[in-house]
């Protein structure tokens, strides 16, 4: 329905206009409403000069007679454009331009790009982001989905399509059912006791830390953190104000000695050290749960991929030891399923539960409850615990296929992380580069990524970080014989 881009601005006798004076083009295949498009297009007009001030449309029967519309989406489109003083409607002139409502002659409309003047743009988020082109990623961070019962998937979302549909909003800290399941869960998978009400239901690990960040933290508050250590974290920590101080990394994880510093909250990974791998020995956990104890101090505990390991045997996670309600406990269905979920939870003291629930209700009020009844449909028939058992087999092959390929580099390079995890970390000995080694890799195809931007202070370490679990057991035997050649043909010869 096309309108006249011809008739004549104003009526010889200072009447409305018998038409508009601009194409108008309404589609009903569209997806707006026919009087949402006229108002846009009106709209448009008025702020680009075209209908200037004091012009008076036509009226409504008119109008709608010449596009071939009801009276009603005229009537509407008007009524919308009277709402938010585009137009200006009166008793004995009908409809017309008020002024200030059009723009100077000759103006183009505004457009967004602008932001005020005390806005400073961030820099990006550091983030990996998902790879494009073809090519061997080694990609930390993602899941396989290969070994997905597709079956059980679809029959939990048919389960929770068959709920009932609620008029209410979901309970913040998530529903109880999921809670119980989830906490059931860590018990049989991480031997940690404890119950739906120490539950907090999240959208993965990075909001479960902005939630803390947050609900518990003073301004300005320091915090420890492993240093190399999980680059997204510490950013959320920096974004919230908080000053973020180095924890030393050794091959028994986070180092704690009378010396360190007190804080008001530290952040560790102690399972499988993000990125080297390692895993706090049981002294060290020890010795942090005093460190908390004596400088008064929270512990984010953060086990993002404690599902996998590969005959080592499991240490007892921090939250278990904990005695005083200091340990945070963050856990993720990101890698035991898959991250599309954005599923995550909190094991928190009853004492700071009621802070983070409030935190959750206030960002978003919490979980969709579709996705909460699906996961709590495949955690309380045990599909979680067989699906992990069979991508744990799947991940043993690929790890095996790489490790294979990258154990008789020594000494020019060494593999470390490798009991536990969906990564490993490939130190290079003298007189190599990660970065130099990232690029020439890259040129052929095989895409790794270096540590030393997951370090914050202090020299970075030479090694490249290997994330397998996007791969099959052949890309890891391929990619890794390629990494070894490029290694082989880069390390300095020996000396006579």
């Amino acid at each position: 329905m096309v309108a006249s881009p011809k008739a004549p601005l104003l009526d010889q006798k200072g009447g409305p206009l018998p038409e508009l004076p601009f194409a108008v083009t309404l589609n009903r295949a569209a997806g707006a409403a026919l009087h949402v498009q006229l108002a846009e297009q009106v709209r448009a007009a008025v702020l680009a000069g075209g209908l200037p001030a004091g012009a008076r449309l036509p009226g409504s029967r008119t109008l709608a007679r010449q596009l071939g519309v009801t009276r009603g989406v005229v009537a509407d489109a008007y009524a919308a454009l009277v709402a938010d003083g585009t137009l200006a409607a009166s008793v004995g002139r009908g409809t017309e331009v008020p002024a200030g409502a059009a723009q100077r002659e000759g103006r183009q409309p505004p457009r967004r790009t602008g932001a005020p003047a005390w806005f400073r743009p961030p820099t990006p988020a550091p983030v990996d982001v998902p790879p494009g082109g073809e090519g061997l990623h080694f990609q930390v961070g993602v899941a396989t989905t290969a070994t997905l019962d597709v079956l059980a998937w679809r029959q939990a979302w048919a389960h929770a399509a068959r709920q009932p549909v609620s008029g209410q909003y979901a309970d913040p800290q998530g529903e109880s059912g999921l809670r119980a399941a989830l906490a059931a869960w860590v018990g049989r998978s991480r031997g940690l006791a404890a119950g739906a009400a120490d539950v907090l239901v999240t959208a993965g690990s990075l909001q479960a830390l902005n939630l803390i960040v947050s609900a518990l933290l003073p301004p300005g508050s320091s915090v420890l953190m492993e240093n190399p250590g999980y680059r997204a974290a510490r950013q959320v920590l920096l974004d919230a104000g908080h000053t973020v101080h180095p924890l030393p990394v050794d091959e028994d994880g986070a180092v704690v000695t009378p010396d360190t510093p007190p804080a008001r909250l530290v952040y560790v990974t102690p399972s499988h050290q993000f990125p080297l791998g390692v895993r706090l020995s049981l002294p060290r956990r020890l010795a942090l749960l005093e460190w908390a104890e004596r400088h008064d101090a929270l512990i984010i505990e953060d086990d993002y991929d404690g599902e996998f390991r590969y005959g080592a045997p499991p240490l007892p996670p921090l939250a278990s030891l904990d005695r005083a309600g200091r340990v945070l406990y963050l856990g993720t269905l990101s890698k035991a399923l898959t991250p599309a979920l954005r599923s995550g939870f909190v094991l928190s003291s009853p004492a700071l539960m009621p802070a983070l629930v409030r935190a959750r209700l206030l960002l978003d009020g919490g979980q969709p409850r579709p996705v909460q009844h699906a996961l709590e449909w495949l955690l309380s028939r045990g599909e979680v615990d067989r699906h992990v058992r069979r991508t744990r087999r799947w991940h043993a092959q690929v790890r095996a296929a790489l490790t294979a390929e990258l154990s008789g580099l020594a000494p020019q390079a060494w593999l470390g992380g490798i009991e536990a995890g969906l990564h490993l970390c490939l130190h290079l000995g003298p007189g190599l580069d990660a970065l130099i080694l990232e690029r020439q890799l890259a040129a052929k195809g095989v895409y790794v990524s270096a540590l030393a931007s997951h370090s914050f202070q202090g020299p970075a370490p030479q090694a490249l970080l290997l994330g397998y679990a996007g791969l099959t057991a052949a890309q890891a035997r391929a990619g890794g014989q390629a990494i070894a050649q490029v290694l082989r043909a880069t390390a300095p010869r020996p000396g006579p």
